[in-house]
C-alpha cells in the first residue's frame, strides 16, 4: 500500500469507528456506582500526587504528555481489531516513506529497539536462529562498541545473547572485528549532554564507525533515543550510512511512552519482524504493544513533522525566560541558559547558589519542590547545578514553577542569615 507525501495520516482522524454489526441498541451502559471509577482524577483514586514536570522526558516521570491528536488516534484504534502482522507491516511502509528510509518498524520503546535490531543482525532470516536466541552458540554473537559508549540501555543488546567487545581507538576496532562480529553500536548521545566532558583520546566517531561497517560488511546500530529534535535527525543517520537506527516515541515525538521506532535496511527490518511479537516463539515475544500504541507512534511521528518547530522553539525559550527572571530576583542565584549538544536538544536553563555558604545543597531544592504542592520535579542535578527544561510543561505550568523555585530559594537564603 502506497502512500502519498501528500496524504496526512491523522487525516479524518476523530471520526467515529462503528463495530461492524453491532447497532447503538446493542450497547450496554453501566450502572453507576459508589466506587465508579472518575477518569479526572484517576491519580488520586490510587493515593498518587500528580507532578509538573520541570524536568525532560525522562521514562521514570513517565515521559511524554501524549498530544491530543495521538490521544484520539489511539481511542479510534481501540474501538476495533486489526491483524498485528499487517498493522507492522503497513505501519512501517508508511513510516518509511514519511521519513525517507528503506524500511522502519513500530517497537516497544528504543531499548525494545535494540533487542529486536540486535536480534536481526545475528539471526538474519534464519528462523531456526530466531527460535533458538539467546543460545548463540555457532552464531555470530560479538557486539562491537566503544568503551565510552557503554551504556545502561545496552543490557537491552545483552539480551539477545551477545557478547560486548569494547574498544577504544580505531586499531582496537579494526583488531576487534572478525568472524563472530554480529553488529557495530553506537551511542549518539555521547558525550555529556549537559556539559561539554573531555572526549576520550581515540574516540571514533559517526563517519569512521560507518566506514569500517561498510568495509569489513557488518551493520552499523546508532542509537539516537533522545536525539530528536532536530527533526533532521530523523533522516540524517541513514543517509549517513547507518544500518539501523533507533528513536524513543515517548519524548519529543509526545507518542505513547511504550512506543520506539527501528530505521533501516530492509533486510535487517524484516529479520527483526521475525523476532519480533506476535511470534510466539521469538525474543521479541515480550516486546508486546497493543495496536493503539502503534497506532499512536504513527500518528505522533505524522504529528511531528508537520508542526512549526520555530514556534515550539520561541515558546520553550519565553518559558525559560519568565523562569530565569524569576529566580535571578533572588540574590545570590545564579542562572544559564543551556542547549545540550545532542540528547534533549531543547533550551535549559543552569541555576547555582553558593551551597556551602545557604547550607542548601541542589538535592535540598529538588526535595523541597517535590514535596511542596503542587509537586514539581526538575533535571538531575551535576556539579552544583540544579537543572530546568520547560519541554514538558503545559501552558502556564512554567508560573507555577518559577513561584515556587523562587519562593524555596528564598527561603533558603533567609534561613542561612541573609536579608
Amino acid at each position: 500500500m502506497k502512500f502519498s507525501k501528500h496524504q496526512h495520516f491523522l487525516k479524518g482522524a476523530g471520526s467515529a469507528s462503528r463495530v461492524p454489526g453491532r447497532s447503538r441498541r446493542d450497547s450496554v451502559t453501566a450502572q453507576p456506582t459508589s466506587k465508579r471509577w472518575v477518569p479526572q482524577r484517576v491519580y488520586s483514586r490510587l493515593c498518587l500526587r500528580p507532578l509538573i514536570n520541570a524536568a525532560g522526558t525522562y521514562t521514570p516521570l513517565g515521559g511524554s504528555l501524549l498530544a491530543p491528536e495521538v490521544v484520539e488516534a489511539m481511542r479510534e484504534a481501540s474501538q476495533q481489531c486489526v491483524s498485528i502482522s499487517e498493522l507492522l507491516e503497513k505501519s512501517g511502509e508508511y513510516l518509511a516513506g514519511l521519513l525517507g528510509c528503506e524500511a522502519a518498524l513500530v517497537t516497544s520503546g528504543a531499548a525494545g529497539a535494540l533487542t529486536l535490531g540486535t536480534a536481526a543482525c545475528v539471526t538474519g532470516e534464519d528462523l531456526e536462529k530466531v527460535i533458538r536466541l539467546p543460545d548463540t552458540a555457532g552464531m555470530k554473537n560479538e557486539v562491537i562498541i566503544q568503551k565510552a559508549h557503554r551504556f545502561n540501555y545496552d543490557h537491552a543488546v545483552r539480551n539477545v545473547g551477545v557478547r560486548m567487545i569494547e574498544v577504544e581507538n580505531s586499531r582496537e576496532l579494526e583488531a576487534a572485528i572478525n568472524s563472530r562480529t554480529a553488529m557495530m553500536l553506537f551511542l549518539n548521545s555521547f558525550p555529556n549532554r549537559f556539559f561539554n566532558t573531555v572526549v576520550p583520546k581515540g574516540r571514533i566517531d559517526h563517519e569512521e564507525w560507518v566506514e569500517v561497517g561498510k568495509k569489513h560488511g557488518i551493520p552499523t546500530f546508532n542509537d539516537c533515543a533522545a536525539d530528536v529534535p532536530p527533526v533532521d535527525n530523523f533522516t540524517k543517520y541513514t543517509r549517513m550510512g547507518f544500518d539501523l537506527v533507533t528513536f524513543s516515541g515517548g519524548k519529543a515525538l509526545r507518542g505513547p511512552q511504550c512506543s520506539g521506532l527501528l530505521l533501516g535496511r530492509s533486510d535487517l527490518i524484516r529479520a527483526a519482524l521475525l523476532n519480533n511479537y506476535p511470534n510466539a516463539d521469538a525474543i521479541g515475544r515480550p516486546c508486546k504493544m497493543g495496536k493503539e500504541e502503534i497506532i499512536g507512534l504513527v500518528a505522533a511521528v505524522d504529528r511531528y513533522l508537520r508542526l512549526d518547530h520555530d514556534a515550539e522553539w520561541r515558546r520553550w525559550e519565553g518559558q525559560i525566560a519568565l523562569i530565569d527572571t524569576a529566580v535571578k530576583s533572588v540574590q545570590g542565584v545564579e542562572t544559564e541558559y543551556h542547549v545540550p549538544p545532542m540528547q534533549s536538544h531543547v533550551p535549559h536553563l543552569k541555576v547555582h547558589w553558593n551551597e556551602k555558604e545557604w547550607n542548601f545543597t541542589t538535592e535540598d531544592c529538588m526535595q523541597a519542590l517535590r514535596e511542596g504542592n503542587p509537586r514539581i520535579e526538575v533535571g538531575r542535578p551535576d556539579n552544583g547545578l540544579l537543572i530546568l527544561s520547560t519541554f514538558m510543561l503545559n501552558p502556564g505550568e512554567e508560573r507555577i514553577v518559577a513561584r515556587r523555585l523562587r519562593q524555596v530559594l528564598a527561603a533558603a537564603r533567609h534561613r542561612a542569615g541573609y536579608r
